[in-house]
């Protein structure tokens, strides 16, 4: 591949993964400090509603193309930074990748179950005890997502720093 075109197509890789880490990232720091917050004082049936209805709202394109997509570039960075001997962005791009493969695991194994035991509580007009149903589920979604937000905000960061590494090179 011609040396160009390698240092541009790893260029725009990795900036395509910082900026889709940041997104991501984000979105779990907004749960974090404003949403869950928010919802902490609702009613128990209220809180069941809402967070059923968001759960079932960030199931679109939009939200799934950038944290499953960012997956992509993210591995084409790491992998086209190979050959440049290891040094300098390689290190900073293989642990961002890792860190959010880690927070990926946490959505997957933690995040996206609580998420369904929620929803298969049913229709919360009609459930005889939301508090029960909620505090299955209110403690360890946060926990889980504030956890989720610092790996991601980790992962976000060792972007930037291998993106400043690479505009340096």
């Amino acid at each position: 591949m011609d040396t160009t075109l390698m240092m541009s197509a790893r260029g725009v890789s990795l900036a395509l993964a910082t900026v889709a880490f940041g997104l991501v990232a984000g979105l779990f720091y907004a749960f974090a400090v404003a949403v869950m917050p928010a919802l902490r004082p609702a009613d128990d049936r209220t809180f069941v509603d809402v967070m059923q209805r968001i759960n079932t709202a960030i199931l679109n394109g939009w939200f799934l193309t950038v944290f499953v997509g960012a997956l992509l570039p993210a591995g084409a960075a790491v992998a086209l930074h190979v050959p440049a001997g290891g040094r300098g962005v390689l290190p900073w791009a293989v642990a961002g990748l890792l860190l959010y493969v880690v927070m990926f695991l946490i959505t997957g194994r933690v995040n996206v179950p609580l998420n369904d035991r929620l929803a298969a509580a049913g229709d919360p007009a009609t459930l005889t005890d939301p508090a029960v149903v909620r505090a299955g589920f209110e403690a360890a979604w946060v926990r889980w997502n504030v956890a989720r937000a610092v790996v991601s905000t980790a992962a976000f960061g060792c972007l930037v720093v291998a993106l400043v590494l690479a505009t340096r090179a």
